[in-house]
């Protein structure tokens, strides 16, 4: 039986924010149908928090002591969620009327038969909606009662301040995969991107070299748990990611900003090994 468009679905949403004024009201709008909404906020120096106390959201202040836990974790301890449900919403991404009704539906229909939901996303890059090349997937809805993130020994890469990296919290139960997809619509510019991009592969390098990456024990949907690591380990990864996003996966059919996602892809894992090396160098071999 599909719940009523006007019934709030009982989830509680979960989005972090530090200074994103352009991006957050088009992320709360969609998510009206939610029961409750929190953000977590980092000290914004903009309006992000004043929009989203006027949208009707919950705004909270973390305060980072440089320890564990971090943002995710801490809201996952200390906020007094008014559903078993959670669902992590980033400030630059919406979720699509058909995604929340399937949400809806599919609690009301399996209940607690899995802890926790993979969802794909449609992807912006460059002002156009991304219709191939490599999916994105996040453990976006889960029971926060079954789930916590790993601590990854990344304490010193500080760029990234607060917020866990977009890895994925092991769940103490099995997961699935939604049909419908979220949206990820930067509305911040290129400059942005590559930045946040550019902090991602100084984590990254770091957990490798610490050997953190090669031990988490990270929910993946399809055969991403496995893949994940061997990819990880491959030579000429720069090479693969942009063969595998622009080939394989038809990125080419996105014309210009395909290829540029392509590309940006292979730049990624070309950072990555970079600084990897450069750790090697500077500190002696890696641990296992």
């Amino acid at each position: 039986m599909t719940e009523s468009m006007t019934d709030k679905i009982p989830v509680s949403i979960i989005t972090i924010s530090l200074n994103e004024e352009a991006n957050i009201a088009l992320c709360l709008e969609s998510l009206k149908r939610f029961d409750e909404v929190w953000l977590v906020d980092s000290n914004s120096t903009d309006r992000t928090r004043e929009i989203a106390e006027e949208m009707g959201a919950k705004v909270v202040t973390f305060d980072w002591n440089r320890k564990y836990p971090k943002k995710k974790q801490w809201a996952f301890e200390n906020l007094p969620f008014a559903n078993k449900w959670v669902m992590l919403v980033d400030a630059d991404e919406q979720v699509p009327d058909d995604l929340a009704q399937e949400i809806a539906d599919t609690l009301k229909r399996d209940g607690d038969k899995h802890a926790g939901y993979f969802l794909g996303f449609n992807y912006f890059f460059a002002g156009r909606m991304l219709r191939h090349g490599q999916r994105i997937y996040k453990l976006a809805l889960m029971q926060h009662a079954k789930t916590r993130w790993q601590e990854y020994d990344d304490l010193e890469v500080t760029v990234l301040g607060d917020n866990e990296m977009h890895y994925q919290p092991p769940v103490d139960g099995t997961t699935a995969v939604l049909d419908y997809r979220m949206v990820h619509e930067d509305k911040e510019s290129l400059y942005h991107f590559f930045d946040r991009h550019n902090k991602y592969s100084d984590w990254e390098s770091i957990v490798q070299y610490n050997g953190s990456y090669f031990r988490n024990e990270d929910a993946q949907p399809f055969l991403r748990r496995y893949l994940k690591p061997l990819f990880a380990r491959l030579p000429f990864k720069p090479f693969i990611a942009f063969f595998f996003c622009y080939v394989v996966k038809m990125g080419f059919l996105d014309g210009r900003a395909g290829f540029d996602f392509a590309v940006s892809r292979g730049v990624h894992f070309w950072q990555i090994q970079m600084k990897h090396r450069e750790l090697v160098r500077d500190r002696g071999p890696a641990k296992k």
